[in-house]
């Protein structure tokens, strides 16, 4: 049967089994295939790759392997010396997510610091692919199939389980330091705080509430009331520490 070479650089090979990373691999070809379909058989997600170099030529998804081809297969934002070059992570439009039914507390830190994140705990990977899709979301997951669905566009595999270290690494990943404003959206819903007079909703708050506070913002989506409280001070400690990468 027909072989092919291909090698993976770099963060790419955090999803390559350990004795064959950083090293190039042999493949046999058992039948015909798009580089794709080749990549993603190794579990590389095609969100996470950015430049296919085939017999040194840039590539993109849909070309076909051929017996005794030698692939080089690269991470987003890798700066190569060639031409020309076919770039195959495209620059989200926008900074908003949707994460998958795994990663709530991810999804709770993200609207914490002011960005736009879909979530829901019962979000089947169709649901999730589909609304990324047409609303040109960032899908956040652990799921490496979830990312292989050839309609999702832009999407992350976030390495860590442990939620703060999530966050950092979404922030980091996307640059998003300069765009944090924090307490502009709800973390229950996702909706955008607005700032409410105190009579309007005075109604609804507890009497010491009432008593100590004087400024409010309500989601305007699920009518959520924040303030000010104790609660502020422990926001900004978690704003500090997720900066700090």
């Amino acid at each position: 049967m027909a072989q092919i070479r291909v090698h993976f650089f770099h963060e790419l090979n955090d999803f390559i089994a350990s004795a064959r990373r950083d090293t190039e691999i042999t493949y046999v070809l058992e039948r015909k295939a798009s580089v794709k379909d080749m990549i993603e058989s190794f579990n590389v997600p095609h969100t996470e790759v950015d430049v296919i170099l085939v017999n040194g030529v840039s590539v993109d998804f849909s070309y076909i392997v051929q017996a005794g081809d030698s692939i080089d297969v690269y991470p987003c934002g890798e700066d190569l010396n060639v031409t020309p070059l076919c770039r195959l992570c495209p620059q989200p439009p926008q900074p908003v997510f949707i994460a998958d039914a795994n990663l709530g507390r991810l999804a709770r830190y993200i609207r914490l610091l002011g960005f736009d994140c879909l979530y829901c705990n019962d979000y089947a990977d169709e649901v999730v692919a589909t609304i990324a899709s047409e609303q040109q979301r960032i899908v956040l997951t652990r799921d490496r199939v979830l990312l292989q669905r050839k309609i999702i566009t832009y999407g992350y595999f976030v390495r860590s389980d442990i939620p703060k270290i999530q966050i950092k690494e979404v922030l980091k990943k996307f640059d998003l330091f300069d765009l944090i404003r924090p307490l502009t959206r709800c973390t229950c819903c996702n909706g955008k705080l607005l700032e409410t007079h105190k009579k309007e909703i005075e109604h609804r708050l507890q009497p010491l509430t009432r008593k100590h506070y004087d400024k409010f913002l309500v989601c305007s989506a699920c009518e959520q009331i924040y303030w000010q409280g104790s609660h502020c001070t422990r926001v900004q400690r978690l704003v500090d520490e997720f900066v700090q990468c």
